[in-house]
């Protein structure tokens, strides 16, 4: 391998020589061979977001000249284009402020403005202004609420929108209940799928609240929350580029002390990603359950047959979109824990574990989008209610007893329906016999349409 020498505080180092990263990157790679997982590339294009809105400013503020923040613009550019993607390799598991992570997007650029001619410090000029303590904290918050934005909340949409059609499509068909596992009191399939879509709609606008708290950026908090070298208005400036940038309204933290210390903002923003990733769950298992047969299970539900099921069973076909919709959710409901628990170790004037938050916040966002999207695709467009297996289920309830409770005495509804249940009779049957009422009567009260 051809390598050529850099140097830092710590003196020389070989690099590879095609790589644009200089020294810091380079000891990163080393001291830390720990896990397969990299650095998400939605912080390194928040970085790039970052970088040009701060040589903006710097070059309003006089710290930098048109020319180096033109070429810092530029190559951020390019970053966010995906064209340098390899520049970026360093671990998670790194130091917990991100500071190697920080220098990688400085070198790099530096590395690039160079070779255009305009030479930058990676520290001096594409740092200025800045430290690793709130330029990470501000591409943490920068990239989960893009994540939020352009992710999660669209493909939330489009999911709501789905069980929206299928909510319109069968207005009238009527379905026995389900509490406790048990049967209950009928209601019709387009108010158990509004519930389906709400559990999507809700959290929505939990994540939307969340976002609030997500647009405020550490930014000009440099080291430890006093602003040290940045000049005053540094954050205003810098927010004001970062909006334009995104279309996303950013705002400088009006506390850096908490702004730099504490991940409450992602603590809370997860919350509502793992209240939908729950609600995900619950959908799928409702969606599998009543699919489940096709001879010997509910069997109210036909759902979209997408692959083989098995490598011993010819022709069996399993509810794979909803499997892996849970998983996803168990995935989203540990990254929760494992964010609440670094969220909690913000020692004095710094939160030390802000690359696994980075990583376990996007991860959530990437898997729950992308699962409401295949889910939506694969499954919940398909789904088609079996009528006839409704109307069979919905006839053979003994819970259709409740509606007769104001005539006959809830007591004597129960022992109806023990009478029924025992014998193996119908409702109706069990009533005539116990003299309760007659058939005409019987018919004339238990109305399922009548109960929704």
């Amino acid at each position: 391998m051809h390598t050529r020498m850099e140097h830092d505080t710590m003196g020389d180092i070989a690099v590879p020589a095609e790589r644009h990263w200089g020294a810091q990157t380079q000891r990163s790679l080393e001291n830390f061979p720990i896990g397969t997982e990299k650095m998400p590339g939605e912080i390194i294009t928040a970085f790039a977001y970052l970088k040009e809105a701060s040589a903006g400013a710097n070059r309003d503020f006089g710290k930098l000249t048109a020319e180096q923040a033109e070429a810092i613009a530029a190559v951020c550019a390019e970053i966010r284009g995906g064209k340098w993607n390899e520049e970026f390799p360093l671990a998670v598991w790194q130091t917990g402020s991100g500071t190697q992570t920080n220098m990688n997007v400085n070198e790099v650029i530096a590395h690039l403005a160079a070779e255009r001619g305009v030479k930058l410090h990676p520290n001096d000029q594409v740092n200025a202004s800045q430290s690793s303590n709130d330029t990470f904290p501000s591409a943490l918050h920068i990239a989960a609420a893009l994540a939020v934005e352009r992710q999660v909340l669209p493909a939330a949409a489009r999911l709501e929108e789905c069980l929206a059609t299928l909510e319109a499509a069968y207005p009238d068909l009527i379905r026995i209940g389900r509490t406790h596992l048990q049967d209950a009191t009928p209601l019709r399939f387009s108010q158990e799928v509004s519930g389906w879509r709400e559990l999507v709609a809700a959290p929505a606008r939990m994540l939307t609240a969340a976002l609030e708290e997500l647009r405020r950026l550490a930014i000009g908090g440099t080291a430890v929350g006093t602003g040290l070298n940045a000049p005053a208005g540094f954050d205003q400036a810098v927010c004001d580029r970062l909006t334009a940038l995104t279309g996303t309204a950013f705002r400088p933290d009006s506390n850096k002390f908490h702004a730099l210390t504490s991940k409450d903002a992602l603590v809370f923003a997860h919350g509502a990603l793992k209240a939908l990733a729950a609600n995900l769950m619950k959908i799928a298992n409702d969606v599998r359950f009543e699919a489940s047969g096709p001879r010997c299970g509910m069997g109210e539900l036909r759902i979209p047959e997408n692959e083989p099921g098995s490598s011993i069973m010819p022709g069996k076909v399993n509810p794979t979109q909803c499997e892996a919709v849970t998983m996803v959710a168990v995935q989203v409901m540990g990254n929760d824990a494992a964010i609440g628990f670094a969220a909690s170790q913000g020692n004095f004037q710094l939160n030390v574990f802000q690359p696994v938050c980075a990583y376990n916040f996007l991860q959530s966002c990437r898997l729950l989008a992308d699962a409401m999207d295949s889910f939506r695709l694969r499954c919940a467009q398909g789904i088609v209610p079996v009528e006839e297996k409704m109307a069979e289920n919905l006839s053979r309830s003994l819970m259709l007893v409740t509606c007769l409770t104001p005539e006959i005495g809830y007591e004597a509804a129960a022992a109806a329906a023990k009478k029924a249940h025992h014998d193996g009779t119908t409702l109706r049957q069990a009533v005539v016999e116990l003299g309760l009422l007659s058939g005409e009567e019987f018919d004339r009260a238990v109305r399922p349409e009548k109960m929704v």
